[in-house]
Formats: structure tokens, C-alpha cells, sequence
């Protein structure tokens, strides 16, 4: 039997018509059971602040948020002392009106300023802002870290005059920070690079868990926690001007991701000396349990390499100092130019420590040395910054950051 056109496209017409009803009515039965867009919505990052002021700068014991933006900035040619001060209360000024949500001076976008997210803004000093403004106070740690046989550095990536590490639940606050801050320094240095990173968002793995990087690690582990502890490793405690102050250290690290992920579950976890599920020692018991390193499996051969990362990155028993507070963030970008790895991923690693001349190089040194994840990770960048005490709007501290120091 024979079927006209016009007949065909008139039945094919009511079975669309007949499906598309089909599906609104699938559709308007279930809208009800979605969120609104109402004021009732719970926002629960909306008055989510961290205080600006303090004894420290935030940013470095606060819990790690989801979004990072790690800006290196040069400083303009003919910047001296008061130039660098001048900038430093610009700075703290918008940063301290952000960070509590509030409008900076002098700014048109206030409704970008509505909902920090726990929003931090973090300043660091290179060697060459001690050189402008207090040659006589410079840290002796505060240069290049030694070069390392491994490193395959990228001027991209290298050391700069100045940096900010903002931090947010909110990308879009982050994003906005970043620009603000840019835009109101502008006078005064330019950019040099910008370093984004991505932790879980806010709400997605228990209060307190150390999160993980792309190699599915739990990463963090061995942080300090207790007040005690950021004493101990972090905070520096003098001369005059210091105390509060801290070092940052800056290594953007590549992660050969289809070389890693040839390996099998156990030779993953051989290579970094801990279990991938929970991050606990090969040896047993919880994620922050003591390895131990003298036990054989039922052959004599150590349950825990010796040459695992665990292993190396371990402060010797004769240098208990070689400690320090990690807090990298993960980067996954489109592949490099003529690349042939399907991701360009990897770390932004943070650290911070008193010295890194005592804390992060010697452990660093043993990692370049031999390390299993060798194989697979490439050091790309790096940068070391003195980060100034916290400010205080009261006139128990600075009023900016460096102001002590600056002396200006």
C-alpha cells in the first residue's frame, strides 16, 4: 500500500505533537519537586566570612577553599619605597572591604561584593621589594631556591616582586577579587602570571578531610594542626616587624597523568607509601598513624619502599624541624602545543614554613634525589615570597601589610 507524502508529514506531525505533549507534561510534573529560585533558598556560603585582621593573614591556616587565583606581579619601573607603601595601603584597604563583603572604595560593582564565600587575600613580598624599600631587613632565605637536577623550570612560572593568593568557596568571587586587586594596583605593577587551582567545592567531603590531587592522593596529610604546631613550623617569631610573618614557597608541579595511570592500583600506592582509599601508611592503621618502616612483608622485602615519597618527604629522626604546611590547589588546563598528553594537569603547590632554607629544601633535596613519583610528576615552576604579618585596624598591629617593615 502506498502512503502520499502529504499523509506521511500529517501523522508524522500528531506523533510529535502527541510526543512533545508527552514530554511537557513529564516536565511540568516534576518542576514542582525542584529547587526555586526564591529568597528562601538556603545561601549558607552568603555570610560565610573570614576575618581579615588578625595576628597572621588568612589564608594560611584557613581551611582550604575551592577556587584559587595566585597572581605574580612586577613591579613598574621607578617604584621606590613610598611607591611600594602607597601600594601596600591601597592593597590592604580593598582587600580587608572585600574580604568582609563590603564595597572598596572608589567602586562601582558593589552587587559583586555580596557574598565572599570565605574569601582570602594573601600578600607576599619577593627579594626585589627588600631591595627597594629595606635591604637591611631582608630575610637571608628570601632568594631562588638551589637548582634542582630535576627541575625543568619555565621562566613562565618564575619568581616575581610581589604576589596575592586569593582564595574563595566562590569561583566567581575569586574571579572578581583577582580583578579588582589587578585593577586597583595597576599603577604600581603589572602582571606577570596568574596560577588557578581547584579543590573540592564547598559541602562535598566532610569538614576537616584531606582533600586529594589528581592522582586520586590524599594530599596533606601531615600538615600541621594545632596552634602548637603552626608555632613551631610556620609562624616566625621575630626580630621586630617579623613576628606573625611567615615564607611562601610557590612550585607548579606537571602530572604525566597517561603515564600514572598505566599503573596498577598497588604499584600506585608502592610509589607513594600509602593506601589510595584513606591515605594510611602501607603499614596499617589510620590515615595520620606512625609508618613503620622496619616491617617486612612474607617475603623479607619492606611493606613500605624506601624510596616511596612517603619515605623520602619524612623528616629525618636527627631533624624533627624539616616540616612545613602544604596547600596545594589542582589545575587541569587544555593540553599544551604540540603535546602529545591528552591533560595538562597538575599542582600548584603552596607551602609555608619559618625558613624554607631549614623546612622545604633539605626535603626537597631528598625528593629530587629519589622519589618513585619522579616518574611521573615534572617541577615547572617556582617562587619564594616573604608573607608580612596581619594587620589590625585598631593600632595593636600594622595598619597594611609590611608596614613595619616598610617603614614608610
Amino acid at each position: 500500500m502506498s502512503v502520499s507524502r502529504r499523509v506521511f508529514l500529517a501523522g508524522s506531525a500528531a506523533t510529535a505533537t502527541a510526543v512533545t505533549a508527552g514530554s511537557v507534561a513529564a516536565c511540568g510534573a516534576s518542576t514542582s519537586e525542584l529547587p526555586s529560585n526564591s529568597q528562601d533558598t538556603p545561601q549558607p556560603l552568603k555570610e560565610a566570612v573570614v576575618e581579615f585582621d588578625g595576628a597572621h593573614q588568612a589564608g594560611i591556616d584557613t581551611p582550604t577553599q575551592a577556587s584559587l587565583n595566585m597572581i605574580g606581579f612586577n613591579l613598574r619601573e621607578g617604584v621606590d619605597a613610598r611607591g611600594v607603601a602607597r601600594l601596600m595601603r591601597l592593597w590592604t584597604a580593598d582587600a580587608r572591604a572585600l574580604c568582609a563583603g563590603e564595597t572598596p572604595l572608589g567602586s562601582l560593582e558593589p552587587e559583586m561584593n555580596e557574598w565572599p564565600a570565605n574569601l582570602t587575600i594573601t600578600c607576599g613580598f619577593g627579594e626585589k621589594v627588600f631591595d627597594i624599600a629595606a635591604p637591611s631587613r631582608k630575610p637571608t632565605w628570601l632568594r631562588d631556591l638551589p637548582a634542582f637536577n630535576r627541575d625543568q623550570l619555565d621562566p613562565r612560572w618564575g619568581q616575581t616582586d610581589l604576589v596575592l593568593q586569593i582564595c574563595s568557596d566562590d569561583p566567581v568571587m575569586c574571579a572578581w577579587a583577582m580583578r579588582h586587586m589587578t585593577r586597583a594596583g595597576m599603577d604600581y605593577a603589572t602582571t606577570a602570571w596568574v596560577q588557578q587551582g581547584f579543590m573540592n567545592a564547598f559541602g562535598a567531603i566532610p569538614k576537616g578531610q584531606t582533600p586529594r590531587n589528581l592522582f586520586g592522593q590524599v594530599d596533606g596529610t601531615v600538615n600541621p594542626h594545632e596552634p602548637d604546631e603552626y608555632d613551631e613550623q610556620v609562624w616566625i617569631d621575630g626580630p621586630e616587624g617579623f613576628a606573625g610573618s611567615t615564607s611562601l614557597v610557590v612550585r607548579r608541579i606537571a602530572m604525566h597523568l597517561d603515564e600514572w595511570e598505566l599503573l596498577d592500583r598497588a604499584s600506585r600506592e608502592q610509589s607513594i607509601g600509602r593506601t589510595l582509599d584513606d591515605g594510611s601508611p602501607l603499614t596499617g592503621g589510620d590515615e595520620f598513624a606512625a609508618p613503620d618502616m622496619e616491617a617486612k612483608d612474607q617475603f623479607g622485602l619492606p611493606v613500605i619502599d624506601k624510596n616511596s615519597h612517603m619515605a623520602r618527604a619524612m623528616p629525618p629522626a636527627d631533624h624533627p624541624e624539616q616540616r612545613f604546611k602544604r596547600r596545594p590547589y589542582n589545575y587541569n588546563l587544555p593540553p599544551e602545543p604540540g603535546s602529545a598528553e591528552l591533560t595538562n594537569a597538575g599542582l600548584v603547590f603552596i607551602t609555608f614554613q619559618k625558613d624554607p632554607d631549614v623546612q622545604f629544601t633539605p626535603v626537597q633535596s631528598r625528593l629530587d634525589e629519589v622519589d618513585r613519583l619522579n616518574t611521573w610528576i615534572t617541577h615547572i615552576g617556582s617562587a619564594v615570597y616573604w608573607v608580612p604579618p596581619g594587620t589590625s585596624q585598631s593600632g595593636a598591629g600594622d595598619e597594611y601589610w609590611g608596614q613595619s617593615v616598610l617603614g614608610a
